[in-house]
C-alpha cells in the first residue's frame, strides 16, 4: 500500500515537471523579447548652405556732377569800339553812302538829280525835314564852288551829315557810382527789339571799362527773359537779382538797387518788360517801376532800345516812351543789317536825345559807344 502511494506520488512530480518543460521549450530559451522599437522618422538633412555668391557692386549711377562755373571773361574796353566794328557798319550802310556820292560827283547835277538825292535820303529814314536841309546846304554850295572832285564831293557830305546827327550832343553814358549809391540804368523798349540782349551787352560794355556791375531781371513776363539776363551776367560774373516768373516787376527792380547798394557795386542795369506803347496800363507800369526805383536811389540813365529797321515807326515808339520815363539816350540795334541808318538823325531831331549805343551785330561785343564821326565815315566807305 505504501508503495502504491511513493508511486503515484512519484508519477504526479514527474508529470508536472513535464509541464513545466514542455512550456520553457515553447517560450524558446526563456528570453522574454523586448517590444518592438518605434521606428526612428529620419528626416532628410537640410541641404548644406550654398556658399553665397558675392554678386559684384552694382554700378552706380553717375553722379550728376554740378556743372562747372561759366569761366568769367574779360570783354574789350568800350573805347575804339566803333572804329573796330567800321567795316561791318560801311558794308550795311554802302547803298546809302555810294548812292550819295554817285549822284554829287556827276558832271552837272539837273533838279531831277537832287531830288533823286533828296528821295534817297528819306529812304534812308533821315527824315524829310532833315533831308531838305541836307540838299539845300549841298546844293548852294555846289552852285558856289562850281565843279568838284570826287574828295570835295565827299568831304561835303561828311560834313553835312556830322552836322545833321550833332557832334554836340552828350552822348556820355552816366554809369558811375555817386552819393554812395551805384548808378542805376533802366532799359526800356517794346518786345522784339533786342532788349534783354541789349541789356546784356551793356553790362560786357561796362565790364570791359572795370566797373561792377550788377543787373535786374525785372522783365517778369517774358519766360526765358530772366534765364537769358543770368548767362550774360554769368559770362562776365555780374551778380543777378531775378524774381518768380509773372512777379511785380517794381518789387525785383527795387530789390535789385538794394543788393547794388548794399555789395557797392558801380552800375546797376535794369531790364524791364517789353512795353507795347499802344498798352496805357503797361507804359503807366513801367512809370511805375522807375518811381519805386527813386524811393531809394536816382535812375540816372533810361535808355530806350529801338531796332533800326522800324524806321518811321520807331519814332512813334520813342515819343511815348519819352513821355511816360524821360529817356535820356538811345541804343539802335540791327543797325548791321539795313540800310537806313538816317534812323540816327530823325530820331535824335524828334526827342532831342542822343544816340548813345549801336548793335552793329549778333556778337557779345557787337556794341558799341555811337561816334557821329566814326559812323559817317563808315558810311561812306
Amino acid at each position: 500500500m505504501e508503495y502504491l502511494i511513493l508511486g503515484i506520488a512519484l508519477f504526479v512530480v514527474l508529470a508536472v515537471g513535464g509541464m513545466v518543460a514542455l512550456l520553457r521549450s515553447r517560450s524558446g530559451s526563456g528570453t522574454v523579447e523586448a517590444p518592438p522599437e518605434t521606428p526612428t522618422i529620419t528626416r532628410p538633412a537640410p541641404p548644406a548652405e550654398e556658399e553665397a555668391v558675392v554678386a559684384p557692386p552694382a554700378e552706380r549711377a553717375p553722379v550728376a556732377e554740378a556743372p562747372a562755373a561759366p569761366e568769367i571773361e574779360l570783354p574789350p574796353p568800350s573805347a575804339g569800339r566803333l572804329q573796330r566794328l567800321r567795316a561791318r557798319l560801311a558794308r550795311s550802310q554802302s547803298t546809302l553812302g555810294q548812292g550819295l556820292l554817285n549822284l554829287l560827283a556827276r558832271d552837272s547835277l539837273t533838279d531831277e538829280d537832287w531830288d533823286e538825292i533828296e528821295d534817297l535820303l528819306i529812304s534812308a529814314d533821315v527824315g524829310v525835314a532833315p533831308s531838305r536841309m541836307i540838299v539845300d546846304e549841298l546844293r548852294t554850295r555846289v552852285k558856289v564852288t562850281g565843279q568838284l572832285s570826287s574828295d570835295q564831293v565827299r568831304s561835303l557830305l561828311r560834313e553835312q551829315l556830322v552836322a545833321q546827327i550833332g557832334p554836340d550832343m552828350q552822348r556820355a553814358l552816366h554809369v558811375d557810382a555817386h552819393g554812395g549809391h551805384p548808378a542805376v540804368v533802366m532799359v526800356v523798349g517794346v518786345n522784339g527789339t533786342g532788349k534783354t540782349t541789349t541789356t546784356g551787352k551793356l553790362s560786357r560794355v561796362l565790364v570791359g571799362d572795370g566797373k561792377q556791375v550788377l543787373l535786374g531781371a525785372a522783365d517778369t513776363f517774358r519766360a526765358a527773359a530772366a534765364e537769358q539776363l543770368t548767362t550774360w551776367g554769368e559770362r562776365v560774373g555780374a551778380r543777378v537779382v531775378r524774381g518768380p516768373e509773372g512777379s511785380d516787376p517794381a518789387s525785383v527792380a527795387f530789390e535789385a538797387v538794394k543788393q547794388g547798394i548794399q555789395d557797392g557795386v558801380d552800375t546797376v542795369i535794369i531790364d524791364t518788360a517789353g512795353r507795347l506803347h499802344t498798352k496805357t496800363g503797361l507804359m503807366d507800369e513801367l512809370g511805375k517801376v522807375k518811381r519805386v526805383i527813386e524811393k531809394q536811389a536816382s535812375v540816372d540813365e533810361v535808355l530806350l532800345v529801338l531796332d533800326a529797321t522800324t524806321g518811321q515807326n520807331g519814332l512813334t515808339q520813342a515819343r511815348v516812351f519819352a513821355e511816360v520815363v524821360n529817356v535820356t539816350g538811345i541804343a539802335l540795334t540791327k543797325l548791321d543789317g539795313t540800310a537806313k541808318g538816317g534812323i540816327v538823325i530823325s530820331v535824335q531831331r524828334e526827342l532831342g536825345v542822343p544816340v548813345k549805343l549801336v548793335g552793329l551785330g549778333e556778337g557779345p561785343d557787337d556794341l558799341a559807344p555811337f561816334d557821329p564821326e566814326a559812323f559817317v565815315d563808315a558810311i561812306l566807305g
